[in-house]
């Protein structure tokens, strides 16, 4: 049996991992790593308690790495430590026993494969089952929807919250990007994986997880953070910037503010009436394209406005 090891990534989280990790019960040879990113002395001293009284391996950051740099200090680690599969999860989820067992067995007879459960809220509706990135516009939609876009180019890619991989593909990838901080580097983790020769295996296990339990400034209701917005904006032009042609980033770069919009919309229509989804949406644009134009693309204009004042029941 594979020897492995599930990394979690804590910041001001420990809550989270009271109620979650600590009821997860390990297939053998599995341990349990958690990695702090430093919020605060007493969130430190409440991670080191768990730790201690679990029996999990601890990995204290002096600073916040973001969710990859986190997870690539945890799997290197444990790597290191003889890990052949690691494993990561979101502290706001939880895997039974047996899920947990099965994408360990995947990513260890796969050893090329990025593995992924599907994933559903506490309520069991689902919240991933596959999903991909569309090549002409830098959209994302999840795979129930590829009818409604087919003939659109588009690339597969599992997400972060929960995914699987042999050591050896780690190794050959080298694990995630940390200039992405937060969000789209599991994006990119997934381009990475394929340009090697591997692929996306949707295992038959099931996570559960509770979207936005990470974030101290989660606005209530389906609301999401303005951090979640700016990094999502924000990145998506990194992303473009690594990976695509001048062609390709200049065509999302002209799609920016409808897809933009459309991020904001995730959390419905109610929270635009505040400033803070608007605000990460002048600065993840406008910090995206400076990201774009310092990697040799040429200045491309945007409509009028689009880093300007809003109407703040929509779009400009």
């Amino acid at each position: 049996m594979s020897r492995s090891a599930l990394v979690i990534v804590n910041y001001g989280s420990s809550e989270l991992l009271a109620r979650n990790a600590a009821r997860l019960e390990l297939p053998s040879r599995c341990r349990l790593v958690v990695v702090d990113c430093f919020s605060s002395d007493a969130e430190r001293a409440r991670v080191r308690a768990l730790a201690d009284a679990r029996g999990w391996r601890a990995v204290l950051l002096e600073e916040n790495a973001g969710f990859g740099g986190g997870v690539n200090a945890g799997a290197n680690l444990a790597i290191a430590e003889g890990a052949d599969v690691v494993v990561t999860l979101n502290p706001d989820a939880f895997l039974e026993h047996d899920a947990l067992a099965t994408l360990v067995a995947a990513a260890a007879a796969d050893p090329a494969a990025l593995v992924v459960p599907r994933i559903v809220d506490s309520s069991g509706r689902p919240w991933f089952g596959g999903a991909d990135l569309y090549l002409d516009d830098g959209s994302i939609a999840g795979a129930s929807r590829r009818d409604s876009r087919a003939g659109r180019p588009r690339r597969e890619w599992a997400t972060g919250a929960c995914l699987a991989l042999s050591a050896d593909l780690w190794r050959r990838v080298g694990g995630f990007d940390e200039d992405y901080f937060l969000y789209w580097e599991d994006v990119d983790l997934s381009h990475r994986v394929m340009d090697a020769g591997g692929r996306i295996l949707l295992a038959d296990a099931v996570a559960t997880h509770d979207e936005g339990g990470t974030h101290d400034d989660a606005a209530s209701g389906r609301a999401k953070s303005e951090t979640y917005y700016y990094y999502s904006i924000r990145n998506r032009l990194l992303y473009a910037a690594k990976h695509l042609d001048a062609a390709g980033s200049a065509a999302w770069l002209r799609a920016t503010p409808r897809v933009s919009y459309a991020i904001l919309l995730q959390g419905g229509r109610r929270q635009l009436v505040t400033l803070p989804p608007w605000r990460a949406y002048v600065r993840g644009i406008r910090d995206g394209r400076r990201l774009l134009t310092a990697r040799g693309l040429p200045r491309i204009g945007l409509p009028e406005r689009s880093e300007a004042t809003f109407d703040r029941t929509g779009a400009s």
